[in-house]
């Protein structure tokens, strides 16, 4: 049997994300969903995580769970045993983009997180297909689940988050670089300049999705974590 795989979902986000992906891993290996739902910097949710999780995993993450998961990787690189990360950005934030988070943070504030939460992912975020509505719907109804102060902490600790281009050098381990062909936020082009980063790293863009992949092409992202599955391991 696979070693463990451990999937780390983006903001404002659980288990449901990924659905498919926990039905169908779930015959080879044991799935954990590990939320970053404690904690007010990257540094403090993957502490938080590594206390939850086998000794020994794959580790998979999405977005903020990405970041998360590359935090972990520094923080304990003997347990990780392979790395995938989707949709991930390893630079710390613009000016500009921590400006748009206060703002995003003051009308959550204000009662309005189920707004803030339909316009992060409007527009061009996801790629047209019928499960858009759908995808939107889902992430509308976390949100209000999940609530505003969640909301805050997952903006701050981003907001907050270092550049984690020279950790991303020294990773040793197989790695998968995934991403939506259509993301127009993260274009092909900025998941290629992360693949390069990374010592031996694979680049896999899943066709007709946007910024979830796991959701917008369920079956496409799980073919693509168990390739990563397949890979060998390189144990230190």
């Amino acid at each position: 049997m696979a070693e463990p795989v451990v999937l780390i979902p983006d903001l404002m986000c659980d288990a449901r994300v990924f659905h498919h992906q926990i039905n169908a891993l779930s015959a080879e290996c044991a799935v954990t969903i590990a939320a970053p739902v404690r904690g007010e910097r990257i540094e403090e949710m993957a502490s938080d995580l590594l206390h939850g999780v086998p000794h020994r995993f794959a580790l998979a993450g999405v977005g903020l769970g990405a970041v998360v998961a590359i935090e972990m990787a520094r923080r304990a690189p003997e347990r990780v045993n392979r790395l995938a990360l989707i949709s991930a950005d390893p630079q710390m934030d613009t000016p500009a983009q921590a400006s748009d988070r206060e703002l995003l943070i003051a009308r959550a504030r204000a009662g309005r997180l189920e707004d803030v939460a339909g316009e992060i992912l409007s527009g061009d975020v996801l790629a047209p297909s019928a499960r858009r509505m759908e995808i939107q719907a889902l992430f509308r109804a976390l949100a209000k689940e999940l609530g505003v102060d969640l909301f805050i902490r997952q903006q701050r600790a981003l907001q907050r988050r270092r550049d984690y281009q020279g950790v991303l050098r020294r990773v040793k381990v197989p790695t998968m670089v995934l991403g939506g062909a259509e993301d127009r936020h993260l274009p092909p082009k900025r998941h290629q300049f992360l693949a390069d980063l990374i010592p031996k790293a694979q680049l896999r863009l899943i066709e007709g999705a946007g910024r979830w992949p796991h959701l917008e092409q369920p079956e496409a992202m799980t073919e693509a974590l168990a390739d990563w599955m397949a890979q060998p391991l390189i144990l230190g």
